[in-house]
């Protein structure tokens, strides 16, 4: 096996009576159900005692898995020589400002220009294989539609230490949004499971029973009329993560019309052109603000600052990136309504 490493994981109590394969997916990030299932079928880990284990198996709390991680697959994402926004770089990571739009890895409707497609362009081979061939070095993701820090592995050592992590909540990520309305309080927790929405496959939503624990610590920065500019911390990484919690308690973030409807919508800007017509004539809707383009449609959510244990020199990395044009742009929009 070509640069072979492996990853460790201990089942914690809330792990007992999870099969193997269900816990391999849900400690180690960008591993799904299925490939924790491949690597279990091809002896790759093995469990107390050293003992092959099997995929069904159910656990105990306390017991200790090995897993050897495979060499990285060829990938079947082609390289494309896109823009990025570099913000850290070594022989072992790369943290990248994704741009609002971009999606992260091809999937159907989406085999190019994605975060992936640059990545491979950039750093060629150096790109671990946990992912598989769609998804090489990424650790973990954030939406199309949310810009902001976003880490990738360039080996697997690497990509299991940063997976760790991530898992046990010390890789830390703080994202700001607008929301509409206001909470009621200057800062809080919203502790409320998630899990697939009944009837659209493609959100998350509150169940009444079930689901997967997801935990959004928020403080409010600047409230304005109608909106609040927020901050929020992540202690758990669900899919929509803030996006469902906030639609949940009744505030979406702006422009999130698939969680928030038509209450989600951009405000209308009101701007008065130059005119000899009656002030009362010359007030109309427009597009633009004070020169500026207005904010194209999309949820205002930004991955605002990222801090990781360096994996190999286990060095605290903090990172902050400013607020994007889009951004401040909206805020600028909602001061002056």
């Amino acid at each position: 096996m070509k640069n072979p490493t492996t990853a460790e994981i201990t089942a914690l109590e809330a792990d007992a009576g999870l099969r193997l394969d269900v816990l391999l997916a849900k400690r180690l990030s960008g591993i799904t159900r299925s490939a924790a299932q491949r690597l279990i079928e091809l002896r790759l880990v093995t469990g107390p005692g050293g003992v092959t284990a099997k995929k069904n198996a159910k656990i105990s709390a306390g017991e200790r898995f090995i897993i050897e991680l495979p060499a990285p697959e060829p990938t079947s994402a082609e390289a494309q020589a896109i823009p990025l926004d570099i913000v850290f770089e070594d022989a072992d990571v790369i943290v990248i400002n994704k741009q609002r739009g971009m999606v992260v890895h091809p999937a159907p409707g989406h085999r190019g220009g994605t975060l992936v497609n640059a990545l491979i362009y950039h750093c060629g081979e150096s790109l671990s294989g946990i992912g598989g061939k769609l998804r090489p070095g990424i650790v973990h993701r954030i939406d199309r539609d949310t810009s902001g820090l976003i880490i990738a592995a360039k080996n697997d050592f690497s990509h299991g230490r940063l997976a760790a992590q991530l898992s046990d909540h010390t890789l830390a990520r703080v994202y700001e949004a607008i929301i509409k309305g206001a909470p009621p309080t200057d800062s809080g927790t919203v502790d409320a499971n998630l899990a697939r929405h009944k009837t659209d496959r493609k959100r998350q939503a509150v169940p009444a029973v079930g689901g997967r624990r997801a935990v959004t610590h928020y403080e409010i920065i600047a409230r304005y009329a109608g909106f609040t500019h927020m901050r929020f911390r992540l202690e758990t990484g669900r899919t929509h993560q803030i996006r469902a919690h906030m639609a949940h308690t009744g505030h979406p973030i702006l422009g999130d019309e698939a969680y928030g409807g038509r209450d989600a919508r951009f405000p209308e800007l009101r701007v008065a052109p130059i005119s000899s017509r009656p002030e009362s004539a010359r007030t109309i809707t427009a597009p633009r603000e004070a020169g500026r383009e207005a904010p194209r449609q999309g949820q205002c959510l930004h991955a605002r600052a990222l801090a990781f244990v360096h994996p190999r020199t286990g060095e605290l990395i903090s990172l902050e990136t400013p607020l994007p044009e889009y951004f401040t742009a909206t805020l600028r929009r909602i001061e002056s309504l």
